[in-house]
């Protein structure tokens, strides 16, 4: 516990912004220091829980020959990171360090926090590229109430970036030095015997709190607002996270396919993505579903239909306005375009922008000051959390709370935590969400929610979607 005499003598140091108490926090980068040579750590209001590392711990990447398909390397189920589309991205194990925080302020402490850590590193990279050196695998909350935002640094982490692969290992005591094994995992199966359950809401009452949210909209209270709805599997045995990630990677490959701390999914939308002052968003909004709509109709269909342009330029919107206070330049495009999904097609945006090069803000702070945007919360954006908070009646946790990793430059890539479960034994928790504007239809609504916990399902089932 914060001010507790730890072994050594040495009293964690926390200095908290105006003064005042932490409520409770450890870090290992203080237990293992001298005092003299202990960091100021501004850890504001969070819980932080590492394995103590040495004074002078060190970081090495180095690259490597092809390591093949990096969702197949996870040595075990324990923990598996991932962000990964494609053949690129990183993946990690172990654990070095974690950080959970909560409050508005969440992103400002991680971001915090992820500086002094990485500062205290003695890192060797040999590769100098987005992703290598010190990384930290992170998971924010939708809502500052929850207490689920994680930020978690890897013992070993595996990437790839236009075509160069490499390794980082941290040492955490036992030296640098044994190459750790990349290799194909064992062989994962599905769970049997899934059955589902309903979630925090039944459909039918889900269906009325959209209805509910439509009659608002029609008196003008507000113009856009998303809802999410949750349901729950049960399995006989442990779910293993590999495998559904594994599944939605090969069945998405064009979206980001993450895992961090239990959250498993694959997301078409790119929040932030971070390279020096390049800032790049990809803005998802408005739907058509399989089923809904033959395949070559639905990109024409949702062009031509003012409800889901509607509530696209709402999304879109929402991004530009929340970084041009940081940027010298944004782009966004005239016209939306059309992305194709195997199960559902979207409308989208994709939008760049440039910081300004005298002190561009990290990933973390950016992020911190763009959500939620109405992609994931509704336009205006207060009217639409209330809306959210009074009508939803569940606590979202880390779905559609930013999700990605960080590396120690402040570069990175966060995603929108969408089509996702969030894993705990034999149960997953599933989430799906729809934009609710004035022209919605409840039973479309719902219908839509349902087309989008299919990619879920039908992976973590292992059929076809």
């Amino acid at each position: 516990m914060a001010g507790e005499d730890q072994p050594g003598g040495v009293r964690p140091c926390f200095r908290l912004p105006g003064g005042g108490r932490p409520r409770e926090a450890r870090c290992g980068l203080c237990l293992a220091a001298r005092p003299s040579a202990a960091p100021r750590c501004l850890i504001t209001l969070g819980i932080v829980t590492t394995h103590p590392l040495s004074p002078c711990a060190r970081v090495r990447t180095r690259a490597v020959n092809d390591p093949g398909r990096l969702v197949d390397l996870f040595p075990d189920e324990r923990g598996p990171l991932c962000w990964v589309r494609e053949s690129e991205g990183l993946v990690g194990w172990g654990e070095a360090a974690r950080l959970r925080c909560r409050g508005p302020n969440r992103f400002a402490e991680a971001d915090a926090w992820w500086r002094v850590f990485a500062d205290r590193l003695q890192v060797s990279d040999e590769v100098g590229m987005p992703g290598s050196g010190a990384v930290a695998f992170a998971s924010f909350t939708f809502g500052p109430d929850s207490d689920e935002s994680v930020l978690v640094v890897p013992q070993v982490v595996v990437g790839r970036r236009n075509g160069v692969g490499w390794i980082t290992e941290i040492d955490t005591g036992s030296g640098l030095g044994r190459s750790p094994l990349m290799r194909r995992m064992t062989p994962v199966r599905p769970a049997t015997g899934i059955r589902y359950g309903e979630g925090m809401l039944p459909v039918q009452r889900w269906r009325g709190a959209v209805a509910e949210a439509v009659r608002r909209m029609r008196n003008g209270d507000l113009f856009k607002a998303v809802f999410a709805h949750d349901l729950l599997a049960t399995a006989d045995e442990s779910l293993d996270p590999r495998y559904l990630l594994r599944e939605l990677a090969h069945r998405y490959p064009t979206c980001w396919s993450y895992s961090v701390d239990g959250l498993v999914g694959a997301t078409p939308e790119l929040l932030l993505r971070r390279t020096g002052t390049r800032v790049e968003s990809r803005v998802l909004a408005g739907t058509n579903w399989l089923g809904h709509l033959a395949d070559d109709e639905s990109g024409a269909a949702l062009l031509a239909s003012g409800k889901d342009r509607e509530e696209h330029r709402y999304a879109m919107e929402s991004m530009v306005a929340r970084l041009a206070p940081l940027c010298v330049e944004v782009h966004a495009p005239a016209e939306p375009s059309v992305l194709r999904l195997p199960n559902v097609t979207h409308l989208s945006s994709d939008i760049t922008a440039t910081l300004d090069p005298t002190d561009p803000p990290s990933l973390l702070r950016l992020t911190g000051a763009v959500h939620p945007t109405a992609a994931v919360g509704g336009t205006p954006t207060e009217p639409a959390l209330a809306l959210i908070a009074e009508l939803e009646e569940m606590d979202r946790g880390r779905y559609a709370g930013p999700v990605g990793w960080v590396d120690s430059r402040g570069d990175g890539e966060l995603g929108l935590a969408l089509r996702c479960a969030q894993l705990n034994g034999p149960t997953a928790r599933l989430f799906a969400g729809v934009g609710v504007v004035a022209d919605s239809d409840p039973d479309v609504e719902v219908a839509e929610a349902e087309a989008k916990l299919v990619a879920v399902r039908s992976a973590l089932e292992g059929r076809p979607t």
